[in-house]
């Protein structure tokens, strides 16, 4: 699982915010909601946020294992 968490803390860190992404930048309000929910987003968007940010893209997420899913025992 993609997620994004870093990317918060490198807009904090940057001075940017919702806000500038959307009005300054063009960044949908739809992105946004997708990268907060860690939700697919399309690689333009992200290589728009790196052209932004001036970063990579392992500043703004990261590969997270998914938990083991549980195993459901078959109805006999």
């Amino acid at each position: 699982m993609i997620v994004f968490d870093r990317l918060w803390v490198t807009m904090r860190e940057k001075g940017i915010t919702q806000y500038k992404l959307i009005n300054h930048y063009g960044i949908s309000p739809a992105q946004i909601t997708r990268l907060k929910k860690n939700s697919n987003v399309n690689t333009h968007t992200l290589d728009m946020l790196c052209e932004i940010l001036e970063c990579t893209l392992e500043d703004i997420c990261e590969y997270k294992k998914h938990p083991k899913p549980r195993l459901l025992k078959p109805n006999i």
